[in-house]
């Protein structure tokens, strides 16, 4: 498991009882977590206390509760990158910051290249990997079906000082995207994507994770560059094995690069009692 250990701005304070407790900047915030299936350590008055705390309805879907002096959004940082947190109405805050382990890895990455590095980001959300991957010296081109997403992006980008760096912002079905890219006979060095389980493109284009996933990483790796970077698969999915990930890399990427291919979860480490808390997949193929 890799865990985002590197955090400032970010704590995950307490988890538990199917929500977790955390710290972003100035703020704490409650929200529900299905992985937190264990009792809370401590259910101190500071959970009580939340800035925002998120509940869920048992009709489905929920609501946020917030303290009155809780700004709209509000900016943290990760090292030398800053993002905006604004929390929405599916519970989230636009930002992932276990992620924060593969914005390292390719940063790392784009930097020991020596080389001109082209990245494509696909079901890209706000951007947390389009500011790493432009921060690193990269040329971005982002692609997610939301608008609003995408201006959210834009504004991460902005607020990391990285305005004037080459990043495309683009507002389109990534499938119909991909394969515009193959006819123009655009390539790229790497490509990170974080695929949802279910959802539907701008015009209504059905994507189911278990029917789309393999076939897609089949059309996207037509518009790798003869020399690739990397490969990257973040998945959200519940029962989503990592071992599926790196079985699709191995099937898809094995057959064609030489390089080497790793999978696993993702996690951050819970304060109050080390405990970690899992958070979503990885499947990785690197040069």
């Amino acid at each position: 498991m890799l865990v985002a250990d590197e955090w400032k701005d970010f704590e995950l304070l307490d988890a538990g009882n199917g929500e977790k407790l955390e710290r972003w900047g100035p703020y704490v915030l409650r929200r529900p977590d299905p992985q937190a299936i264990w009792p809370a350590v401590n259910r101190t008055e500071e959970w009580e206390k939340a800035d925002g705390w998120y509940h869920r309805s048992s009709s489905g879907g929920g609501h946020w509760e917030f303290k009155n002096d809780l700004p709209r959004r509000w900016q943290i940082s990760y090292k030398n990158l800053s993002f905006y947190v604004e929390p929405t109405g599916f519970k989230h805050t636009g930002l992932f910051p276990e992620q924060a382990v593969n914005w390292d890895w390719m940063i790392e990455k784009i930097r020991n290249a020596s080389r001109p590095v082209r990245v494509l980001n696909l079901f890209a959300y706000t951007g947390g990997a389009t500011v790493a991957a432009a921060s690193a010296g990269a040329e971005v081109c982002h692609v997610d079906a939301a608008k609003g997403m995408v201006q959210r992006a834009k504004e991460n980008i902005a607020l990391s000082g990285l305005a004037d760096k080459p990043v495309r912002f683009i507002v389109d079905d990534v499938f119909k995207f991909v394969r515009r890219e193959k006819r123009r006979g655009k390539t790229y060095e790497g490509i990170i994507m974080d695929p949802p389980s279910y959802g539907r493109g701008p015009k209504g284009e059905l994507w189911k994770i278990e029917d789309c996933l393999f076939s897609f990483v089949e059309e996207c790796v037509e518009i790798l560059s003869d020399n690739p970077l990397f490969f990257l698969i973040n998945s959200y999915t519940t029962g989503f094995s990592p071992v599926t990930v790196g079985n699709i890399l191995r099937l898809v990427m094995g057959n064609r690069f030489e390089g080497k291919i790793s999978c696993g979860e993702l996690g951050l480490r819970i304060k109050r009692s080390q405990v970690i808390l899992p958070c979503g997949v990885y499947g990785r193929w690197e040069r």
